[in-house]
């Protein structure tokens, strides 16, 4: 990273059936986090629908669209307009019944500096992804661009600690998860209160390891569970930023929709990583079962 300050823009929004408004909506945080001088702006996972994993449904595979393809051009276009990077997260369809939950880094050209598809699928109650998603291929690369080395990730990736350091150790200067996720309306309040917490100590701590800025946007609003099965999924918004020592420099709220900035003073990885030299201390000589399953 070149510049000391870089101010990124996080879009928090609810979505419904009609992609082309969610779309508009997407595109209209994006000019409004630009005009308050992000150079960079993060928009939640799968952005242009509903969260779709909620049953097993075929004809949901009709919302996938190629990369690129009409959602590509559309945040591409934007990018260029603004001359900023834009981070967004789209379904996929990579081939007849191949499909992926694919982020896409934008350049301020217009032009796609990259790709992650999604590692970590999950198969739970109401988030029944792997019928849908193809676990990525594309590995823990982060993404070049003209604001830094961008270390994307997907959602339920943020819970493994080995996708951050992987981006880390490959160059990473900032750890972004465009995500999806929300309570069981049925839950009791001390059930969801651990639950957010959980999710925000756990990104805050990948912050903390690895001595990197940590972005992470998600969706909010409820929605229903289309098949009348379950309850439906209460999105917890909550999107934030993290300093590299895991300080919270901005969050949002549960149920509102939002356009966040923050301003990250890029410097402070050095700085911290200085005092904190977890890199400088791994025992690398060692670690050789974490790419076993379990220790029996």
């Amino acid at each position: 990273m070149s510049d000391t300050k870089l101010i990124v823009g996080m879009v928090q929004q609810r979505c419904t059936e009609d992609r082309e408004a969610n779309l508009n909506k997407s595109l209209a945080g994006v000019r409004e986090a630009a005009a308050k001088g992000a150079r960079l702006v993060v928009l939640q996972e799968l952005h242009t629908g509903v969260y779709f994993c909620q049953c097993e449904d075929t004809d949901r595979f009709d919302m996938a669209e190629p990369i690129p393809g009409p959602s590509t051009a559309a945040i591409g276009a934007t990018a260029k307009e603004l001359g900023i990077v834009i981070v967004a997260s789209l379904f996929e369809r990579r081939a007849p019944g191949l499909y992926h939950n694919t982020a896409v880094v934008f350049e301020k050209d217009g032009t796609i500096a990259g790709t992650y598809r999604k590692m970590h699928i999950p198969d739970d109650p109401g988030f029944y992804e792997k019928f849908y998603f193809t676990p990525g291929d594309l590995g823990f690369n982060p993404i070049r661009t003209s604001v830094g080395t961008l270390g994307v990730l997907v959602c339920w990736d943020q819970w493994y600690p080995e996708g951050a350091r992987l981006m880390t150790l490959a160059g990473a200067e900032l750890l972004i998860y465009p995500t999806a996720i929300g309570w069981d309306p049925r839950d009791t309040a001390d059930e969801k209160g651990r639950q957010r917490d959980a999710w925000v100590t756990i990104q805050r701590a990948h912050a903390v390891a690895n001595g990197i800025p940590v972005i992470s946007v998600n969706r909010t609003g409820f929605e229903p569970d289309p098949s009348g099965a379950d309850a439906g999924i209460d999105f917890w918004g909550t999107s934030f930023a993290a300093g590299p020592q895991g300080e919270l420099l901005a969050q949002g709220s549960t149920d509102r929709e939002e356009v966040l900035t923050v301003e990250l003073d890029r410097r402070r990885s050095e700085d911290v990583r200085r005092i904190w030299p977890f890199l400088r201390d791994r025992r690398i000589d060692d670690y050789g079962d974490l790419i076993k399953r379990y220790r029996d």
